[in-house]
């Protein structure tokens, strides 16, 4: 009898170790967008929204944020956003299934509380009161805009032209052209002197895009990336129309009083050919 007995408990482990393991460890169903649990909560500073947001993910789903342009992969995280107002959030879950879900929404940005320097310098210190910042051609510089050579020069060393020259290197604006670039949208506009030609756009930075020669030194701190709108003579004199607009330029300098730019031709190596623009901040 006591021999039946331990066969049939011997026989009910063995059952038992024979289930499946994906049955006992199951990863679950995947969820829809509307059961999404997700926040983005700005941090309040002196009664404001600031521009650092808490980002939170309560859900069963892998991570993709991008808040304002803001990016991150992790569930719960901190991110800064560089504008105010209306902000877009976008949410992309990705399921144990591998399905993706999305749920987008906005928050209100009321002021930038915490500013790289770099925009500080770029479009002003709100803690100083200073929210907008006014360029002009750099006449102290000698040669405004020009080529030169590419990871080498750091300004104009080839071809040179002088602020008087813009006049005709940019009839449009001329000499006496000028770029305000402001908080409050992170906007961008550029005007001749009498303000009867204007054009509005956006402007950011990208920090992480810095461009080293060939000996390992910085050449370019950063990106300076606008949209609907190009800097002063922001064009492609060697392109087919000799007009191609320019979006993108490596910041080669950048502090309280002094803007820099740089732009390679398209497959241009070490001292290929690069243009180059010169600014300083406007004394009015």
């Amino acid at each position: 009898m006591k021999n039946i007995i331990y066969a049939l408990c011997m026989m009910a482990i063995a059952l038992v170790a024979c289930e499946p393991i994906e049955d006992r460890d199951s990863i679950g169903g995947a969820i829809t967008a509307d059961q999404l649990d997700v926040k983005a909560t700005p941090i309040v500073v002196n009664g404001k929204n600031g521009n650092m947001v808490v980002l939170e993910n309560h859900s069963p789903v892998l991570s993709a944020w991008n808040c304002g342009g803001s990016l991150s992969t992790k569930a719960y995280d901190t991110v800064m956003v560089v504008k105010t107002g209306a902000v877009d959030v976008t949410f992309t879950g990705l399921n144990p299934d591998g399905s993706k879900i999305e749920k987008k929404f906005n928050i209100q940005i009321d002021a930038l509380t915490t500013l790289p320097a770099e925009y500080k310098y770029l479009f002003g210190d709100p803690t100083k009161g200073v929210t907008s910042k006014k360029y002009v051609w750099d006449e102290t510089a000698g040669a405004v805009w020009g080529n030169g050579g590419y990871l080498g020069n750091t300004s104009p060393g080839w071809w040179t032209n002088d602020k008087a020259s813009m006049d005709s290197n940019d009839p449009d604006y001329g000499s006496g052209g000028y770029m305000v670039f402001s908080l409050a949208g992170l906007t961008l506009k550029k005007s001749n002197a009498a303000g009867t030609k204007t054009e509005t756009g956006t402007a950011g930075l990208d920090l992480a895009a810095i461009t080293k020669d060939g000996n390992g030194a910085v050449w370019a701190s950063a990106k300076l990336n606008t949209k609907n709108v190009t800097v002063l003579c922001g064009k492609q004199p060697n392109s087919a129309s000799k007009q191609d607009p320019i979006y993108s330029y490596d910041i080669l300098k950048l502090n309280d009083s002094k803007l820099v730019l740089a732009w390679p031709e398209p497959g241009s190596g070490a001292w290929g050919t690069a243009w180059f623009w010169m600014f300083r901040v406007a004394n009015n």
